[in-house]
Parts: structure tokens; C-alpha cells; sequence
């Protein structure tokens, strides 16, 4: 089977306004979809580029979040999540503006890593400095539900050497 992409992610978050304000005002995500479910809930599309949509969901008695189960506890030091979970959604952007987003992001007070990550194949899985083994590079940061996002500039197209792991 062959898809032509990702349509949209479904999240729930814990207040649809908040959400609302954060995607729309600090992301530039626009609304582009309102529904009111049968059951009192909400459920909002945002166009998040390239055809894509991220969706949320909110019912007002959903379960709390439950970080280090359903999301990332703490970036980078406890990224593990559970099975079935969503671990992070990642935009992909051009390289060029990521310096500009990660000072964006601070500037509006989200939480954020501190600089650019270079992800390469070195036991680290990252480098401080940009060099030819680095394929993204990244800014991670979280919304106000705690969902860690990344906005990842792929600097090289893979090959089939990328893929050596069982």
C-alpha cells in the first residue's frame, strides 16, 4: 500500500482555547476546522503546511496527562514513553529558519531546548557542531499539554547505507 502522506494527527489537549491561542498565535498554524462531538467534546483541525493538519481533541472529564507514559517525561533526559503512545511530532522546516523559530519560541516564553540539535550517527546520536554525518537538525519544544514537537531540517537525502540496524 501507498499513501500519499500523513493527513492529520489527532492529540487531545487539556483546554481547546489554550491550544487554540498557542498554535494559531505562536506557530502561525491556522484554525481551519471546527466540530462539536455528540458527546460535549471539541475536536479542531490546524494546517500545519504541506498539506497536513495536526487535530485535537477535548473532552472535558479526559483522563490527566501522564507524562513518561503517554508523552516525554523530560527532553533529553527521559524521553522514553510507553508503547502505543506518541512520542513527539516533528514539522519539517528549512534549515535556514531554525535559529529564528528556537529564538521565536524562547521569546514567547515556551519551553525549548537551548540550541540547534545536531542529530548524527556518533554514539551520542548528536553533535555540537553542524558536519557532513549530521542528517537533521533540530529545535524541540513543548506545548502547553506537555506534547513535545520538533520542528527537524533534514540536511541530506538518505541512502540505503542508512538503514543498518536489525
Amino acid at each position: 500500500m501507498r499513501t500519499n502522506g500523513v493527513n492529520h494527527l489527532a492529540l487531545v489537549c487539556r483546554d481547546m482555547a489554550e491550544t487554540q491561542r498557542f498554535y494559531t498565535e505562536i506557530l502561525d498554524m491556522p484554525l481551519v476546522k471546527t466540530v462539536a462531538l455528540p458527546d460535549g467534546g471539541q475536536h479542531f483541525f490546524f494546517d500545519c503546511g504541506g498539506g497536513s493538519l495536526l487535530a485535537f481533541f477535548w473532552w472535558e472529564d479526559a483522563p490527566p496527562a501522564a507524562p513518561g507514559v503517554a508523552s516525554v517525561e523530560h527532553f533529553p533526559t527521559k524521553p522514553m514513553t510507553a508503547v502505543g503512545s506518541m512520542n513527539h511530532v516533528a514539522f519539517s522546516v528549512d534549515e535556514a529558519v531554525l535559529e529564528d523559530y528556537l529564538a521565536k519560541l524562547k521569546a514567547a516564553g515556551v519551553p525549548v531546548t537551548p540550541v540547534v540539535v545536531n542529530h548524527d550517527d556518533s554514539p551520542m546520536g548528536a553533535s555540537r557542531e553542524r558536519h557532513p554525518g549530521v542528517f537533521v537538525r533540530s529545535v524541540y519544544f513543548t506545548d502547553p499539554n506537555g506534547i513535545m514537537m520538533e520542528f527537524a531540517a533534514l540536511t541530506r537525502d538518505f541512502t540505503p547505507e542508512d538503514v543498518r540496524h536489525a
